[in-house]
């Protein structure tokens, strides 16, 4: 079985390596994302924005355990700033919500923006369809601490 097919069955471990390869790009990226398409349009996409500090990673955070109560699957894409060391997301969001930690019915990816602005990263349209093709009934995207000009979640 494939990465795409494994990850189309739920197995959460072939769902992260796809995303990875989708934010990494190339050919098989957008081979797997043609093939993705077809299976999604049925999850629930909620943006949360706002300043650094006020509190947008605690609502994801709860957001996820109420959805989590009605027995819904939820996927939380967490947008971080990118580190100057590794080039990867700093995952300070995630740590904030170590409450849905060991829960199988949440899965927490946090993503670079990589350079991107507007708070998101350039893939994250993709791993959201990634997330609703893979069985997620919601899917919370928390943007990078942003300001005013930082609209591309609407």
């Amino acid at each position: 079985m494939g990465l795409l097919e494994a990850a189309l069955t739920g197995d959460r471990r072939s769902t992260a390596r796809l995303i990875t390869q989708i934010e990494n790009g190339g050919g098989d990226a957008r081979a797997n994302l043609a093939q993705v398409f077809p299976h999604t349009g049925r999850a629930h996409i909620i943006g949360v924005t706002g300043s650094p500090g006020t509190g947008k990673s605690t609502l994801v955070n709860e957001l996820a355990k109420a959805y989590r109560v009605a027995d819904r699957q939820v996927g939380v894409i967490a947008v971080d700033p990118t580190s100057p060391f590794s080039g990867g997301a700093i995952l300070g969001d995630r740590i904030r919500m170590r409450d849905l930690a060991g829960d199988p019915g949440v899965f927490v990816r946090s993503m670079a923006t990589r350079g991107s602005l507007g708070g998101l990263a350039r893939a994250t349209a993709d791993v959201i369809k990634v997330l609703d093709a893979t069985g997620f009934d919601v899917i919370i995207v928390e943007t990078v601490g942003a300001g005013q000009s930082e609209v591309e979640i609407a």
